[in-house]
């Protein structure tokens, strides 16, 4: 039988390729509302949400909409859990005086025909999304190491899993933090040729566990003082934004290393101290914004 921490590695993946094709689907959804129907896409909400697939399945068209009644319209949204009145207000206004993008019968009959077809699809993979996360949760919280990574700021429920796994539970399986930035492709390669040296992206590793880092690097720079002033300092620095996530992210893995060698939950305002300590220019900018 596979273990645990197998199991819960697997699910992450796998988890993560259905958002991916919940991804594809939903773009696919918004270019063919932009071809027929793009007040749809205002009054609709987020593609990847029951509200939207149910909206669209039952007024696909802006003739069908416009056929509602304003207590229909509202009782949808109120049934929604979208019981702001002002918003529901404004949306039945524009709704009422709305004018079609094209009268084309041809591209409203097979727009109407794909868009049907992308929603269903969109709401098998939607309700498998939530059943994979259900799992990886229940599975998560049984984990030993399940405070110290989600002790971690923005990690929440979908990257704390991956951290976890990304690391694994085979405390000797990397001897430094430098091991683990090679390992997951996030420390560049330096190469020289004579008297030339470049440095250029690792492709050798494994994808899913760099993507997992670069995320959650992206994600912190929401929820840590010191993330944000340190991507801050890397775009001042001319880098693109990618470019100083991955920069954040060789400095996340260094700090996930020694709390997961030391079982020891991550501390923010442990960390800032450190760096005032250190007299970092990080504690300088952090400073700076507080005193902002």
């Amino acid at each position: 039988m596979m273990s645990r921490p197998g199991t819960l590695a697997l699910l992450v993946e796998y988890r993560r390729d259905l958002v991916n094709e919940q991804t594809r689907l939903s773009n696919r959804l918004t270019s063919l509302l932009k071809g027929y129907y793009p007040q749809a896409l205002r009054w609709v909400g987020e593609l990847t949400t029951p509200p939207a697939w149910d909206f669209l399945e039952r007024w696909p068209t802006l003739v069908a909409t416009q056929r509602a009644t304003a207590a229909e319209l509202r009782a949808f949204y109120t049934t929604h859990r979208c019981r702001q009145e002002e918003l529901i207000a404004q949306r039945v206004t524009e709704i009422s005086v709305a004018q079609p993008l094209t009268r084309d019968l041809a591209v409203i009959t097979a727009s109407v025909a794909m868009v049907k077809a992308t929603v269903s699809q969109l709401r098998v993979v939607g309700e498998a999304v939530a059943r994979f996360q259900r799992q990886i949760e229940e599975l998560f919280a049984q984990h030993p190491d399940h405070d110290l990574f989600r002790s971690f700021p923005g990690a929440g429920v979908a990257l704390a899993p991956r951290l976890l796994t990304a690391m694994g539970t085979d405390r000797g399986r990397f001897a430094t933090a430098r091991e683990t930035q090679q390992f997951s492709g996030i420390a560049p390669v330096t190469k020289r040729s004579g008297k030339s040296c470049w440095v250029q992206w690792r492709w050798a590793c494994p994808k899913f566990v760099r993507q997992s880092f670069h995320e959650y690097a992206a994600q912190s720079i929401r929820w840590s003082g010191w993330a944000r002033a340190f991507y801050d300092q890397q775009r001042q620095r001319g880098k693109g934004h990618h470019a100083a996530v991955r920069s954040l992210a060789y400095k996340w893995i260094r700090i996930i290393y020694r709390c997961w060698q030391q079982r020891t939950p991550y501390c923010e305002e442990t960390y800032c101290e450190a760096l005032a300590r250190r007299n970092s220019p990080l504690a300088k900018m952090l400073s700076a914004q507080t005193a902002e």
